[in-house]
């Protein structure tokens, strides 16, 4: 992997990652653009104890432009985008429209590809490789950065999701806190410590899953479970078998062989739908996700009895569709009390996993 960092016309940071180290990427940003001016402000909610970004500035943001326009493709001619460069492998930029800025953090966009019309599951082994590792650099990177404590690296893909833009990316999240989920995790690991006289939660939920029925994939180094009290109703867990805290922690044999895992999982949730509704039936446009890295907080947890070894890296990914033609939505029970309710039995969505293998 080649690393070539550069600035964009408005002094926000752009990194090419690329396959080839023959690669010269000298391009200047040539928009006449002015200084990013960014506003967030974090905001502790004083009963639930949780944290609000606050950032009115992302109402301007770009908003489902057409793909002739679209700001990650790379620049060509006079059409000029965010990548400045004709071509990429793989780009990380500071967002123009930040949830986090400053002492608030930080919020970067991943273009995992210069492909408009891909999608991270059409990427080549070799790819998606080049993107684990630029996904492993910027954590190294932002961990690094005082006001961060955690580090999350995540792809929103559709419009149901409310994905805006339409090209091949995710996003990376640098918090100024340990999220409410996290701190939720370690105090369920802590607890669990105390009571178990030592063991690991991570460990003992990813030991009673592989011998159960919800495994839907499986390799020398890593594991694709449906959780047995999944909130979503196509929900997979993909853990490593040997429990590391984050993504600097993986040994070169998981990153060897995690491409070959995580398209084989994209391409399957890409046939959930395939076929149903019976003989005639029209096949869903992709299907929409949320993929999302848990990694540990750097430095202390904050939470009594958890250290950060503790903690297990893992990726979860889920859909809010239920069934063709049909979305979850987090009604009065899921947003009004945060108590889920599932209408696909994991066990089935296992199932049905296991049925679309790609190959």
């Amino acid at each position: 992997m080649k690393k070539t960092p550069t600035r964009l016309a408005d002094g926000r940071e752009l990194i090419y990652y690329d396959l080839r180290d023959d690669i010269v990427r000298d391009a200047v940003d040539r928009r006449p653009l002015d200084p990013t001016v960014t506003r967030s402000e974090i905001r502790r909610d004083p009963l639930l104890g949780d944290s609000v970004a606050i950032a009115s500035h992302r109402q301007g943001r770009t908003y489902h432009p057409p793909a002739e326009e679209c700001p990650l493709c790379p620049s060509e001619g006079e059409r000029l985008s965010e990548i400045p460069d004709s071509s990429y492998d793989v780009v990380v930029f500071e967002n123009r429209f930040p949830s986090l800025a400053g002492d608030s953090g930080r919020c970067e966009v991943v273009c995992f590809t210069s492909d408009h019309d891909a999608s991270f599951a059409d990427l080549t082994e070799e790819q998606a490789r080049l993107v684990l590792d630029a996904w492993t650099d910027r954590t190294a990177e932002l961990s690094q950065l005082p006001s961060v404590k955690q580090v999350f690296c995540f792809e929103n893909r559709g419009a149901e999701i409310g994905v805006t833009l339409g090209h091949p990316h995710g996003q990376i999240y640098a918090y100024p806190f340990t999220t409410p989920r996290t701190a939720l995790m370690l105090r369920s690991v802590a607890a669990h410590k105390e009571v178990s006289g030592g063991e690991n939660l991570f460990d003992d939920v990813l030991a009673r899953e592989l011998a159960g029925e919800r495994v839907v994939l499986e390799s020398e180094h890593w594991v694709a479970f449906v959780p047995y009290a999944a909130h979503w109703p196509y929900e997979v867990h993909l853990y490593p078998r040997r429990r590391v805290p984050d993504l600097l922690a993986l040994d070169e044999a998981a990153r060897t062989e995690f491409p070959q895992v995580y398209l084989e999982l994209l391409r399957r949730f890409d046939r959930i739908f395939e076929r149903e509704g019976g003989e005639g039936a029209v096949n869903e446009p992709r299907t929409p996700y949320i993929a999302a890295w848990h990694q540990a907080p750097f430095g202390p947890t904050g939470v009594p009895g958890a250290e950060r070894a503790d903690f297990a890296l893992h990726l979860e990914l889920f859909t809010v569709r239920r069934t063709s033609g049909k979305l979850k939505f987090l009604a009065g029970s899921e947003s009004g009390m945060n108590v889920f309710i599932n209408d696909v039995p994991p066990e089935r969505a296992a199932d049905r996993l296991r049925e679309v293998a790609s190959s």
